[in-house]
């Protein structure tokens, strides 16, 4: 089952929003969720014990000895597993990068957050190299406004794009109901309007989110499909001529 696996080096970016955005929308969908929060601040925990969709599962107190096991273990109980890592390169980010069936990088729009997400694509890179597998990876730019494209979010954009880095089309907002779910719990759908203002952009900016993550994952696996039928065709031309 698929996982994914939220990194950057740099605090601050929406990483755990993402994530539990992210899963949070899945759980609407039907589907059964393990997050597993290997952030040493616990940002996940924190949220689900204000109160969390019954689809979630949160598992935390993850060390770089366990990561792994955790995350083939949860992989194998629940359709998605999603993985919030601590804000630094690590071997623990390192081994559940390894893992991951896609890897999303949260980052603002700035050149130093670009110079940040740089990193994690590097060690993602060196996962690849390590493990003979590609892992697939996109950046998602966070704490944007809906309304304004400040010059610097679009020269970082070309940036990654002049470099061939895949980044999703759509983006995570400042909105204050995505900060309302650390103080309340729940998903966005739960918020009280009287509370929480604009909930259904929030809503709606959530639920593109999450179809495009989706259909990245969908797209992943074609790929790994076609590629292992190709191999497969080889390997029985290879024995049919031997």
């Amino acid at each position: 089952m698929p996982t994914i696996v939220f990194a950057t080096p740099k605090g601050g970016a929406g990483k755990s929003t993402s994530a539990v955005i992210l899963a949070t929308q899945l759980a609407r969908k039907g589907a059964e969720v393990t997050m597993l929060d290997a952030d040493p601040n616990k940002p996940i925990c924190e949220w689900s014990n204000l109160g969390k969709p019954d689809r979630i599962k949160v598992i935390a107190d993850i060390s770089e000895e366990t990561i792994i096991d955790e995350i083939e273990n949860a992989a194998q109980k629940t359709p998605f597993v999603i993985v919030d890592l601590e804000g630094t390169a690590s071997m623990m980010v390192a081994y559940a990068i390894s893992r991951a069936d896609l890897v999303i990088i949260p980052t603002q729009g700035s050149r130093l957050d670009a110079k940040e997400a740089a990193k994690a694509i590097k060690l993602i890179k060196q996962q690849e190299k390590a493990f003979h597998k590609a892992i697939p990876f996109a950046i998602l730019f966070t704490r944007t406004s809906p309304v304004v494209k400040p010059r610097t979010l679009t020269h970082t954009q070309a940036q990654f794009h002049n470099h061939n880095v895949f980044a999703f089309a759509c983006q995570i907002h400042e909105r204050d109901a995505f900060k309302a779910l650390f103080s309340f719990g729940g998903d966005l759908e739960s918020l009280d309007p009287r509370q929480v203002s604009n909930i259904d952009g929030a809503i709606a900016n959530a639920r593109e989110f999450a179809a495009e993550a989706v259909s990245m994952l969908r797209a992943a696996a074609a790929s790994d499909l076609t590629r292992d039928h190709s191999l497969s065709q080889t390997s029985d031309k290879a024995v049919a001529h031997g």
